[in-house]
C-alpha cells in the first residue's frame, strides 16, 4: 500500500472571541491558510487533486462548501475541487484521514487537508438554533428513533463533561490545576518562540490570543459552577475562538517527482464511537483500538495531543490509558489556546508535527472527543 507522507503543516494564530480574526470572512480565513501552505510547501497548486476542509455550523460565511470558496478566494486554480467535512470537533482531523486514505488508495497524489472556523461570527450550534427559528425539528429530540433509544432529554456536552468528572472522580480542584498548567505551558511556548515556525500570521493577529497571563488557582476558584452541583466552570473548558489550519498529504511518487521532502508519514488512522449521551468519552476506546491496530503501546508514543474540550475529558483519558502527563499537550491545549471547532484537528496536527520534530521524537498520537460520541485517532511517524 502506498505511504501517505506529510510535507508541511501550518496554522493561523488562534484569535480570541471578538479578537483580531473575528471580522475576517470565513472563506478569506480559509484562503489565507491555503495560500500559506502552498507558498511554504513549494507545491505547484495546479497539481493538487483535492482540498478537504473541516468546518461545522456551515451557515452564513461558512455555507456553500467553504473548502471550495476558500480555495477560489485565494486565487488558486479553478480546476481543483474542494469538499467540506463535518465530524463535529474532529472535522479537520477527519479531513486529514480522508486525504491520507485517498493517497494510500492510489486515487490521489496530493491532497490538502484543512479546517476553518470563525466562532465569533457564527456561534457554536448556530445551525441548530437557526433551524429552530424556522420551526425545524431538533436533530435529536425531534427523531422518533432517537427518542426511543436515548430518551427525550437534550444532549449536552456540559452534562457529559460533568458526568465524566463524577464517574472518574475528578475534582474541581484537580481540573483547575490542569487548566492552570495548560495556560502556563501555552504561554511558555509563545514566549520561547516554539510556535513561530508553525504560524502564518494574518494582519494584526501574529500570536495566539487566548492564553490568560496572570490567571491563578485563586481566580479560578472564585468562578461560579456552570450549574447546580456541577464541578465545571468556564476556567476548565475550552475557549471560543477563530482560526484555520492546513496540511499537505502526498504520495511517495509525488514527493520524489516534485522534489518535496517528507517530514512525517501517517502510521495509523482510525475512528471509533461510544455512547452519544456520554459523548465525550470516545477518545478512550478509540485510542485503545488504535494502539492495538498499530501494534504500539501507550509508552511507545513520544507526544500526545488530546483536545482539551474540558479538563475532565483529557484527565479521564490520561487516567484510563496511563499516559505520561509530561508527554500530553506539552504546549498547552484548548483550555488555554482555544478550540476553533472545525479547525482544531488540523491545528493540533500542525503543533504535534512541529513539536515532534523539535524534540526528535518518533511517534505522535492525536485524538479528540466529538459530538455524537465519535473520536478520531491519528498516529504519525517522523521521518
Amino acid at each position: 500500500m502506498p505511504e501517505a507522507l506529510i510535507v508541511d503543516a501550518v496554522r493561523t494564530p488562534v484569535g480570541k472571541r471578538g479578537g483580531e480574526l473575528s471580522a475576517v470572512h470565513s472563506a478569506d480565513l480559509g484562503a489565507h491558510i491555503l495560500s500559506s501552505l502552498v507558498a511554504r510547501s513549494g507545491i505547484d497548486p495546479e497539481t493538487v487533486d483535492d482540498v478537504i476542509m473541516g468546518c461545522t455550523d456551515t451557515i452564513g460565511s461558512q455555507a456553500g462548501n467553504v473548502a471550495r470558496t476558500s480555495w477560489l478566494a485565494a486565487g488558486l486554480p479553478e480546476h481543483v475541487p474542494g469538499v467540506t467535512v463535518d465530524r463535529q470537533c474532529g472535522s479537520s482531523q477527519q479531513a486529514i484521514h480522508f486525504a491520507a486514505q485517498a493517497v494510500m488508495s492510489g486515487t490521489a497524489d496530493a491532497v490538502i487537508a484543512s479546517g476553518v472556523q470563525n466562532m465569533s461570527q457564527i456561534p457554536i450550534s448556530a445551525a441548530m438554533l437557526a433551524g429552530r427559528e424556522y420551526g425545524f425539528d431538533d436533530p435529536f429530540t425531534g427523531s422518533k428513533g432517537w427518542v426511543e433509544r436515548y430518551g427525550s432529554g437534550a444532549v449536552s456536552q456540559f452534562e457529559s463533561a460533568d458526568m465524566i468528572a463524577r464517574h472518574w472522580d475528578i475534582t474541581r480542584e484537580r481540573m483547575e490545576e490542569f487548566a492552570l498548567a495548560s495556560h502556563q505551558r501555552a504561554l511558555d511556548a509563545i514566549d520561547s518562540g516554539r510556535f513561530d515556525a508553525e504560524l502564518a500570521p494574518l494582519g494584526d493577529c501574529t500570536v495566539d490570543e487566548c492564553p490568560r497571563r496572570g490567571t491563578t488557582l485563586e481566580r479560578m476558584a472564585s468562578l461560579k459552577p456552570l450549574g447546580d452541583g456541577s464541578r465545571l466552570t468556564a476556567a476548565v473548558a475550552s475557549q471560543i475562538c477563530d482560526g484555520a489550519a492546513a496540511t499537505l498529504v502526498v504520495s511517495e511518487d509525488y514527493a520524489a517527482k516534485h522534489g518535496l521532502r517528507a517530514r512525517a508519514r501517517i502510521h495509523h488512522i482510525s475512528v471509533r464511537a461510544a455512547d452519544p449521551v456520554w459523548m465525550l468519552t470516545g477518545p478512550i476506546p478509540a485510542t485503545q483500538v488504535a494502539l492495538r491496530k498499530a501494534g504500539l503501546s501507550i509508552d511507545d508514543i513520544d507526544l500526545f495531543e488530546v483536545n482539551e474540550a474540558f479538563a475532565s475529558v483529557a484527565l479521564a483519558w490520561s487516567d484510563e490509558l496511563g499516559a505520561d502527563p509530561a508527554r500530553v499537550n506539552v504546549n498547552g491545549g484548548g483550555i488555554a489556546l482555544g478550540h476553533p471547532i472545525g479547525a482544531t484537528g488540523a491545528k493540533l496536527f500542525t503543533t504535534l508535527l512541529h513539536e515532534l520534530e523539535r524534540r526528535g521524537g518518533r511517534y505522535g498520537l492525536q485524538t479528540m472527543c466529538e459530538g455524537g460520541g465519535t473520536a478520531n485517532v491519528t498516529i504519525i511517524e517522523r521521518v
